[in-house]
């Protein structure tokens, strides 16, 4: 009998977030296979393509299903670019730059957004503040175990590449999974979305189970 193969699913995180924001997925190990992508610190004036082909060497598959939360969400359709992904999910992401919200535009006009002290933002409650747009005092504990990747050069590198998202088109195999109470991207600005409902911007770790079904769906109908 010949054995069928496990999809492979490369996870990438959200801004400032270690991948263990996926360990609560609860995905079939007999047909899923999981890889756990990590954010690294880039080069000096790295761009968006130099930084997803680095992250693509850590991808071995020939047709990988490309999954991104957050601001990994803009990453991985990045790296779908330069290779054939099968499927690329996003999760509380967005896909092109008409849905970044208002404020986020401004920002990139304006370039405000250069004068966030990054240094200060290595505060996880200030980085979740900003990185996630929660209130986190009751949850800080929680918040330190996942945000852990706070270089300044980091931040200042994503949170630029963030704000100046410029895509214009959606590729044609993306699903995009968005909770309907998502602060960080309203879902008044995003289209064509599977919508989870009471799912914020950290629906990743607290529906797990509701988007783990989603995946399901998505890939094995």
């Amino acid at each position: 009998m010949k054995v069928q193969k496990k999809i492979p699913i490369y996870l990438v995180p959200g801004m400032a977030a270690n991948a263990s924001i996926f360990d609560n997925l609860v995905l079939d190990n007999k047909q899923f296979e999981l890889y756990k992508l990590e954010w690294f610190v880039p080069e000096p004036k790295m761009s968006m393509r130099e930084y997803a082909l680095k992250l693509l060497e850590n991808v071995k598959d020939e047709s990988p299903v490309l999954l991104g939360v957050s601001f990994g969400g803009v990453v991985v359709q990045e790296m779908a670019k330069y290779c054939n992904p099968q499927k690329v999910i996003l999760v509380s992401s967005i896909k092109t730059k008409s849905e970044l919200p208002p404020k986020m535009r401004f920002a990139a006009m304006t370039n405000i957004h250069k004068l966030l002290p990054t240094r200060l933002i290595s505060n996880v409650e200030l980085l979740a503040k900003y990185a996630l747009g929660e209130k986190i005092k009751s949850r800080l504990d929680l918040y330190k175990t996942y945000l852990s990747v706070n270089d300044p050069e980091y931040l200042n590198w994503a949170i630029d590449k963030m704000m100046h998202y410029d895509n214009k088109e959606v590729l044609s195999n993306c699903v995009h999974i968005h909770g309907d109470k998502d602060p960080v991207f309203p879902i008044k600005y995003i289209k064509d979305c599977v919508v989870v409902e009471n799912g914020t911007h950290i629906m990743i770790l607290n529906k797990a189970r509701r988007i783990s079904m989603e995946i399901h769906r998505i890939l094995l109908g």
